[in-house]
């Protein structure tokens, strides 16, 4: 399962904010910055940390994007 976080890039574009200035408002470390650069998976702690930084909910940061494998 593929996680998308360009809600949240977009959103801090909107808010003329910069990556540095989420971290350090949500308490998060450069590691934790790049692991939702990268589309890592986070864990539901720090989905909140930036929810209540930024004052939105999770569907409004990210978005869970299809499998795109095949199954037999």
């Amino acid at each position: 399962m593929a996680v998308s976080y360009k809600k949240l890039w977009k959103m801090l574009i909107d808010r003329d904010m910069k990556k540095k200035d989420l971290a350090e408002m949500a308490n998060l470390s450069t590691y934790t910055i790049n692991k939702l650069n990268r589309g890592d998976n986070v864990n539901t702690d720090t989905l909140a940390k930036i929810c209540r930084a930024l004052n939105c909910t999770f569907d409004e940061i990210m978005e869970v994007l299809p499998d795109t494998s095949t199954r037999d």
